[in-house]
């Protein structure tokens, strides 16, 4: 049972995290509304030039891999939602200990402590 935070900081922590979430969900969003030829506003890959192919490519992989760190963001922010409906936001997971109030506005998603972080290699 969180007796860490107060009720009017666990609302406070949900609605910064609501919102990270819509946010993120908008962005997700948007780049799923993109045909691969949008950025070159082309209806056919026939007749492009090879640069303009390897450009289109590398900005649909650079676009991937956004749009993965947007998916796993988005599943932090879910997760911590769920910590704080548990009662269990704001105390670390790997120790118990509670994360500093600066932590969690800096990163609404911590699930641990900094030092506690470095030392298990989670970027999170």
């Amino acid at each position: 049972m969180n007796t860490y935070l107060s009720d009017d900081k666990l609302n406070y922590f949900r609605e910064k995290l609501d919102k990270m979430k819509t946010e993120t969900e908008k962005m997700i969003h948007s780049n799923n509304n993109e045909s691969p030829n949008d950025a070159i506003q082309e209806l056919s890959d026939y007749g492009n030039h090879p640069a303009d192919l390897g450009t289109e490519q590398f900005e649909q992989e650079r676009d991937a891999g956004l749009e993965n760190a947007h998916r796993n963001q988005l599943r932090e922010i879910k997760d911590a939602l769920e910590r704080i409906e548990n009662k269990t936001y704001g105390i670390s997971e790997l120790s118990q200990k509670p994360i500093p109030e600066e932590r969690l506005e800096a990163m609404p998603t911590a699930r641990m402590l900094v030092d506690e972080e470095s030392q298990s290699g989670n970027n999170n």
